[in-house]
């Protein structure tokens, strides 16, 4: 599930949907071609697709590429046997360099055909557009994960560290989610020094020129909470002041009202750091001011008018449902509400619970957690090792273009990863447009250049970190 920074930035008119130039593809984006029609076009939603299939078919072309059975792994949980993931292995030479792991989930939203202008499991090319269903969210990185692995295998490429590569099931819903069966289950398949995972993509100016690329260190931890009011109850003609819906509403107009305080962590400050210079004038000086001094009531003020940065700066929790009562004529007995927060990396999840109990600031409205605890763990730092490959990859296609650290202030697999002590970063190196190109919407699309430089730049940034130290 990918929430993009992007969104934020389209404030400053740097973006709009921009035709790309059609170009004819090289031999090799040809084939690679013909991998991402294949996983494109098969239906891998819940609840009548099927990640199995996906799975077995990449795992089939793995194996004509000559990987060894030994190294393909379609792990399925017997309670979810549509719901496959694949792992594979390019072994490396150097037993002591901790392996990377290569990170993508190949389930995606539901789609029906009748909403969409086009068939939604059927890759189609039009006007310097591919679309389809997981055209970017994942196929595009699942796709070219196990390309370049074919690629790799094909060359007689030996890396010094393994490149396991993990594509699984489960990440745009909560019955079952593949990486976190593969850490309990299969860790020793999956276990890594970091992964490399979706999140982060790049941002094009009106020209469809790169204005800056993004890379993922980190991100917020999903949770709800609900919120309770009892009380006996009675006739609606005796009314008294006791009322659990008066309770209930009175505690979430207190919540309503409350802002958890900013905080910056390495990521967002470097984050606001770097984007000051590519917004409006206004903002970007609110930026730096507020990075220089976060108490800078000004700068706060300007920078957070902005839904995405203010959530990039700080815990939010807000009411997504509610229920009361049980007949138009009685007192109500129970009136409950869901609160959904998304907290900052480091934060944990009983301190919010907490915190929201005390901002509801009232004895008769319980607060706890709603659904499993997340996940929590730290933001992944952008050392050298992690950055310095990047920047030289990225400069030889995209020169002068500056790299962005951002945080995530949704949600993705990743986060399984990070708790378990895995560090994992997003990298995609996809120029999307500001609207999202209708990921989790109608006729989801992703530019057939940018899908290709894509493919570029992850595969050499994979061979760079795979024979690095």
């Amino acid at each position: 599930m990918k929430f993009w920074m992007k969104a934020a930035v389209a404030t400053a008119a740097l973006m709009l949907p921009a035709a790309a130039n059609a170009q004819a593809p090289r031999a090799d984006q040809q084939a690679f071609r013909g991998l991402y029609k294949e996983m494109v076009e098969i239906d891998s939603s819940q609840p009548n697709g099927s990640c199995t299939a996906v799975a077995q078919a990449m795992s089939a072309r793995l194996k004509a590429a000559g990987f060894a059975d030994a190294d393909l792994n379609v792990v399925t949980h017997p309670d979810h046997p549509k719901e496959g993931n694949l792992v594979a292995v390019l072994h490396g030479t150097d037993a002591k360099a901790k392996p990377m792991l290569l990170l993508a989930h190949i389930d995606v939203v539901a789609a029906k055909r009748e909403d969409w202008t086009r068939d939604p499991f059927a890759l189609i090319e039009e006007n310097g557009w591919f679309y389809g269903r997981g055209t970017s969210d994942d196929k595009a990185q699942a796709a070219i994960w196990t390309d370049s692995l074919i690629r790799m295998k094909q060359e007689g490429f030996k890396p010094k560290r393994d490149i396991k590569m993990a594509l699984t099931c489960g990440e745009e819903n909560g019955a079952y989610n593949g990486i976190s069966h593969l850490i309990a289950e299969y860790r020793p398949l999956i276990d890594a020094g970091f992964a490399l995972n979706e999140g982060a993509g790049g941002l094009l100016d009106a020209n469809d020129k790169p204005v800056s690329l993004e890379v993922q260190s980190g991100e917020k931890v999903y949770q709800d909470f609900q919120l309770v009011s009892t009380n006996p109850g009675g006739h609606s003609s005796r009314p008294v002041k006791d009322n659990a819906i008066y309770h209930l509403s009175a505690a979430l107009s207190n919540i309503g009202a409350y802002e958890f305080p900013i905080r910056f962590n390495d990521t967002t400050r470097g984050y606001f750091t770097r984007m000051a210079p590519l917004v409006d004038p206004k903002a970007g000086a609110a930026m730096k001011a507020l990075v220089a001094d976060p108490a800078n009531a000004d700068a706060l003020a300007e920078v957070t008018k902005d839904p995405m940065w203010n959530s990039m700066l700080r815990t939010t929790c807000v009411a997504t449902l509610v229920n009361a009562g049980h007949a138009p004529n009685a007192l109500p007995q129970r009136a409950t509400a869901n609160v959904n927060c998304r907290i900052l990396p480091g934060t944990q999840v009983e301190e919010v619970r907490k915190t929201l109990e005390q901002v509801a600031g009232d004895p008769k409205v319980s607060v706890a957690v709603n659904g499993p605890i997340s996940p929590v763990g730290p933001a992944p730092v952008l050392t050298p090792e992690m950055m310095k490959p990047l920047e030289r990859e990225a400069a030889k296609l995209w020169p002068n273009v500056p790299i962005v650290p951002i945080m995530q202030t949704g949600a993705t697999d990743g986060k399984y990863l990070i708790a378990a002590g895995i560090p994992t970063y997003g990298v995609e190196g996809l120029f999307t447009s500001s609207d999202g190109d209708g990921i989790h919407g109608l006729n989801e699309r992703v530019r057939v250049k940018s899908l290709y430089d894509a493919r570029d730049f992850l595969y050499a940034l994979v061979k760079d970190y795979a024979v690095s130290k």
